[in-house]
This record gives C-alpha cells, structure tokens and sequence, in this order.
C-alpha cells in the first residue's frame, strides 16, 4: 500500500488555542445543522449526521457540546438555512485553492473570499477553475502507536478502503467519498478512534514555493480560517515539514 501521504504533505499543523478550537466547533456546528436538517437527529438513522459526528470527536467536541448543537439544530435554528458553495481560485505563487463553505448570506460569504484572496497576492478563478486538480477522498488518520499496521490495514481494506499508508506516528486511510460511512463504521466497530476523519479535496500533486510565498500564502490561509462560514480550505502547495 502507499507509503507516501498527500494529505499529510500539505497540512499545516493547528495552534491548540481555545480561540481556534471555538472557531472548529462553530464551523462543525454548521456541518451538524446540515446534516440534522437533511436526515433527522438520530445518527443512527442519519448516517450523514454520524459522520459529522466522528469529525466532530476527532476535533475533540465535548460530547455535551455535539448534543446541544444537535438539539439547537432540531429547535430554535431548525428554519436557518445554510447554503453550500465552493470557491476556486489560486494563491500567491499559483498555488491552487479550494474553498468549501456553509453560509446564510451567500453575499457576504463571496465578499469575504474574494478580499482574503486578492488581499494576499491571489485571485477568484471560475467554478472548475482547479478542481480538475484534486480527487475527493475520504481520509481516517489514527494514531499508530500500540497498533499492529498490518492488522488495521486488513481493517481497513475489509470495511471498503482503497488504500492504507503506514507513518511513523500515523495510520492513514482513504476510501471513495461514497464507501466513507460503511469504512468509518467498520473501523469504530473494530475499536479504533480517528485523529481525523472527513472527506476532503486531495490534490493529484503538489508544488513547492519559496519562504516569501509561503508568507503571503499562509496569510490568505489564516484570514479565510477566521471567517465562521468557511469550513474547508484545500490546496496543492507543499508546506515545509515544520509546518505541517
């Protein structure tokens, strides 16, 4: 199986602020509304509302805090509407973004966006501008320690994997967006916890930029992470490892 990790060649590691962690839940919150609105409150009945849930504990969302925000998305927010839209352009130095975001003033939402990008070097592109450069995936991180690789591997490929990739501190699995509840399910059946586990825009390759792109890059990354109604941020730039 694989042994080189996209996803772990292009994420920036996350200050474990309280300020930071806030802004997560918000946006995790939304993800819950969504998904309480389009299936019901029961996870159970509702896979999509269970696999915002594992994102949600991955993020380490109090369990207490998970239930209120589906009991708020069930009452008083039940007639908020978020619409889904996503944002193509390129950053500073050509590297490629995607945007995916959950807002109810699509307006504002297209403001902020634009100015984060344009204020940092970069530019809007039009829908399918750099998405042909990205496969969606759904990714599990675990955490390797005290686990056998080769057992989760077959864990992982026997609930519907694609494919495995062995860290030094990490497991990573990824799978087609379509087969990600039916993996998800298999592994927590099978006892295993996720550092992370969504589905994502993983790029097909990435590209290196200099340390005064990658200033002006990771400012655009830093503004549009601060807005509520921006939830995911993917792009192709390979950060140094530090910063990962």
């Amino acid at each position: 199986m694989s042994g080189h990790s996209k996803w772990n060649n292009i994420k920036r590691k996350k200050e474990k602020t309280d300020a930071q962690k806030g802004r997560i839940f918000t946006k995790i919150g939304r993800e819950i509304a969504v998904a309480v609105k389009a299936g019901g409150p029961d996870p159970v009945s509702n896979p999509r509302l269970g696999d915002v849930i594992a994102k949600a504990k991955a993020a380490n969302m109090p369990n207490d805090t998970i239930t209120r925000s589906i009991k708020r998305a069930s009452g008083e927010d039940a007639n908020v509407v978020y619409d889904s839209i996503t944002y193509e352009g390129y950053g500073a130095g050509g590297v490629a973004v995607v945007v995916e975001a959950l807002t109810d003033n699509r307006n504002r939402t297209a403001s902020d966006v634009r100015h984060c990008f344009s204020k940092c070097g970069g530019s809007l592109g039009t829908t399918g501008s750099v998405s042909w450069m990205f496969d969606r995936k759904g990714v599990f991180v675990i955490d390797a320690e005290g686990k056998d690789a080769d057992e989760v591997m077959m864990l992982a490929l026997d609930a519907g994997a694609e494919d495995f990739s062995d860290g030094d501190e990490e497991f990573e699995i990824t799978c087609d967006p379509a087969d990600f509840h039916a993996v998800r399910t298999g592994l927590e059946e099978a006892g295993l916890e996720f550092l992370s586990a969504e589905i994502v825009m993983l790029p097909q390759n990435t590209v290196a930029i200099d340390a005064d792109t990658q200033a002006k890059f990771e400012k655009m990354i830093d503004m549009l992470e601060e807005s509520d109604d921006v939830q995911n941020i993917y792009h192709n730039a390979e950060l140094p490892e530090d910063e990962e």
